[in-house]
């Protein structure tokens, strides 16, 4: 089950960690590394003036799954964050799920939250469909393509957390939905340099 806190909204399954691995390696290098590789220097670059996430962040991130270490470029970076997303929209419906159910550890959700919560688990889906394409246009180079479907996806998280607002209800999801919008939005920072 996923925490609420926000340095948890980002810890990934090991089994969820490997795959993403695999995909940092097969990807062409596009920048020399040097030294202790790129993922500082990176995170400072784009984390440094962005308004959505910080460099702490972007490190905490990349960081969870030893991005630093295979990564050889920014499009690999890239490609690190949209397996995130992936992962956190995962992890968010099967928490949606519990709380619908009544297993989220907080017992039955009233009308208000229950009807937010269906809303988001429509917005996590469509998070989830759009990711296995945004993975294949990062890997293709075809990076217009990855940042609209990121944008989209950062949109979607948005929206989630905005329902509760909307809809009078203390949001449950908030942890997730904050790092779903961050991961979104440093996937396309990434892009940006890719």
């Amino acid at each position: 089950m996923a925490s609420s806190s926000s340095s948890r909204g980002v810890t990934v399954p090991f089994l969820m960690i490997l795959p993403l691995l695999f995909v940092v390696a097969a990807l062409p290098a596009e920048v020399t590394v040097t030294g202790d590789g790129i993922l500082l220097p990176s995170c400072k670059t784009v984390g440094g003036g962005s308004t959505y996430f910080d460099v702490q962040f972007c490190l905490d991130a990349l960081g969870s799954v030893g991005a630093g270490a295979g990564a050889r470029s920014y499009r690999d970076l890239a490609a690190v964050a949209v397996g995130l997303l992936t992962a956190n929209a995962t992890s968010t419906s099967v928490k949606i799920d519990a709380l619908l159910r009544g297993g989220g550890g907080g017992g039955k959700v009233d009308a208000a939250t229950a009807r937010c919560l269906r809303s988001c688990r429509a917005l996590y889906a469509g998070i989830a469909r759009r990711q296995p394409g945004c993975a294949a246009a990062v890997r293709g180079g075809r990076l217009g393509e990855a940042r609209s479907s990121l944008e989209e996806s950062a949109a979607a998280a948005r929206r989630c957390e905005d329902g509760f607002r909307g809809g009078n209800a203390t949001s449950p999801v908030t942890a997730e939905d904050d790092a779903a919008f961050k991961l979104a939005k440093l996937g396309v920072a990434l892009l940006g340099f890719a």
